[in-house]
């Protein structure tokens, strides 16, 4: 076995962080500083813009949802909510790995986004739990959506290495988090979700936010009423 103890000290520290990805990051840092301003200005607003898109997807698919049956009602109000049960056990898993960002730990290397406040751990990277988990709901519950989602969802992973805020690994991690976990939640809430949005649908307040099912029967008229007519 080959010790440390005999390399000088620059070395030694390029080894250590090495052996935490800390190679692959270098050399994705560095084709991405030598990549043209506008894909630099592109990847850095694409990073954050990403989580925006997919932000508007889940919307639109509540929205859509409003005049359609039960069950996509209630997935469409679970999958936000199973994307943001996964990115607190993500934030949970922070704290107990507690990595440092590279952009800080790896030294002679530039980036293109600031780095982070110290405190803000690289381990599982939150972008890519909440992508991946947002892309994968989707899959289940809008396919041809969720068959676009799932690769912009990698693209978004990949831009957090891009702009040097996380390790490869980060970005795995947290990916392979959000496209796992976040459909399980959502299947295993389904049939309580789809009878709660079915006694819910029948609250006149409440249309607005659940709309109506194409396939609920239509309201029968009170007993009086129906009498009067054969008066």
């Amino acid at each position: 076995m080959i010790t440390l103890q005999g390399l000088t000290e620059p070395y030694g520290d390029y080894v250590a962080a090495d052996s935490n990805g800390a190679g692959v990051y270098r050399d994705i840092t560095e084709w991405a500083d030598s990549t043209p301003g506008w894909m630099q200005k592109l990847g850095e607003i694409g990073t954050e813009g990403g989580i925006l898109v997919f932000v508007a997807l889940l919307l639109f698919q509540w929205w859509r949802a409003r005049r359609r049956d039960d069950r996509s009602m209630a997935l469409a109000l679970l999958a936000p909510a199973a994307v943001a049960v996964v990115y607190i056990l993500s934030e949970g898993i922070k704290l107990l790995v507690r990595e440092e960002r590279p952009c800080r730990d790896v030294t002679n290397v530039t980036v293109i986004a600031e780095c982070p406040e110290p405190g803000d751990w690289s381990f599982p990277s939150n972008h890519s739990v909440i992508a991946a988990a947002a892309a994968a709901t989707l899959f289940v519950t809008w396919r041809v959506i969720g068959l676009l989602a799932l690769p912009l969802a990698a693209v978004v992973a990949f831009s957090r290495v891009y702009v040097g805020v996380h390790y490869l690994h980060d970005v795995a991690a947290g990916y392979l988090l959000g496209v796992l976990l976040a459909p399980l939640l959502l299947l295993a809430l389904k049939s309580p979700g789809t009878r709660a949005v079915t006694r819910l649908r029948q609250q006149r307040p409440l249309a607005l936010v659940l709309g109506a099912s194409p396939y609920a029967p239509p309201a029968r008229a009170p007993q009086h009423a129906r009498h009067s007519t054969y008066r």
